[in-house]
């Protein structure tokens, strides 16, 4: 006999897509015009109004359309297909995410063995040196090429102090989440908001502890967006990443939120996987780039 097969669910129409794209409109469109207006040296009020209102639209859609994900998972309406289907949704979303990281990490491989060689002389494409003949090629850039344009670092943040720690915190978080996972599928709540409380707090001390380097990159190394390449690249790289924790952070908390109102079980609870998905993402980028940015 022929099973027939399982029904697979389809949401009713929702209003939460034509919100979304209003956000993103008043987001991007506010952020546009506000690079313009300070290219003329004056902020223009009505993009800072567009802009902070995509935003508050945006979190108001992400808020609203979670909810309803959840109340919808909650009465039961969500088959084995489309949890499966939320899976290869993930899925792709973190591959996208490992692109978007692969990008800078790669122009931060060719800015150091490709460019900065060239400046200085070497290779098949050393001609480049004739922009500064007195330049040298080392990394980091101390000094850019062009004094009279950008501002001489006048020291590296020391990668086994506040990176290291930071380092130490991260990969400790991975282990309290890995914990917490593992109560929760033992159906032991008591011990999943205890480490899952600790992973929080491990990566809010992760951020605090960024606040201060940068403090101490802008007041006391002179390392900004305006020392040069550089620069640019580590806080390209370090700024996104901690714009990925805080992500993470608030994806946790909400996690934290439904335990203690009791959501999720031993056997279903992907929004909770989906979450540990992404903090071990970001765990993994940071060990990346404390790698390649601090150490080397």
């Amino acid at each position: 006999m022929v099973q027939s097969p399982q029904a697979y669910y389809v949401p009713a129409q929702s209003y939460w897509p034509i919100i979304g794209a209003i956000g993103l409109f008043g987001t991007l469109g506010g952020t546009a015009l506000l690079l313009y207006s300070l290219q003329q040296e004056q902020a223009s009020l009505l993009a800072q109004i567009m802009l902070f209102s995509g935003i508050l639209i945006l979190a108001g859609m992400l808020i609203g359309w979670f909810a309803a994900v959840i109340a919808e998972s909650r009465k039961g309406l969500y088959s084995p297909q489309l949890d499966l289907s939320f899976r290869y949704s993930m899925s792709w979303f973190i591959f996208s995410e490992v692109m978007f990281f692969f990008a800078f990490f790669g122009a931060l491989f060719y800015i150091r063995v490709f460019a900065v060689p060239w400046l200085g002389g070497e290779g098949d494409k050393g001609l480049a040196n004739m922009l500064w003949p007195d330049f040298t090629a080392v990394w980091p850039l101390l000094e850019a090429p062009n004094t009279d344009q950008f501002r001489p670092i006048k020291a590296i943040i020391d990668p086994w102090h506040i990176p290291l720690l930071n380092t130490i915190l991260l990969v400790a978080s991975s282990f309290t989440l890995l914990a917490a996972h593992k109560f929760l599928k033992k159906g032991n709540r008591p011990k999943v908001k205890l480490w899952l409380g600790i992973t929080i707090a491990l990566g809010l001390s992760f951020l605090t502890l960024q606040i201060f380097e940068y403090f101490e990159a802008y007041n006391e190394l002179n390392l900004t967006l305006e020392s040069g390449i550089y620069g640019a690249t580590f806080f390209l790289l370090t700024g996104f990443h901690g714009a990925h924790v805080t992500i993470g952070s608030i994806i946790l908390m909400v996690l934290l939120l439904r335990v203690y109102q009791g959501h999720f079980t031993g056997e279903k609870h992907f929004a909770f996987e989906a979450g540990a998905w992404y903090w071990h993402f970001v765990d993994v980028v940071w060990i990346l780039l404390f790698t390649t940015v601090y150490i080397l």
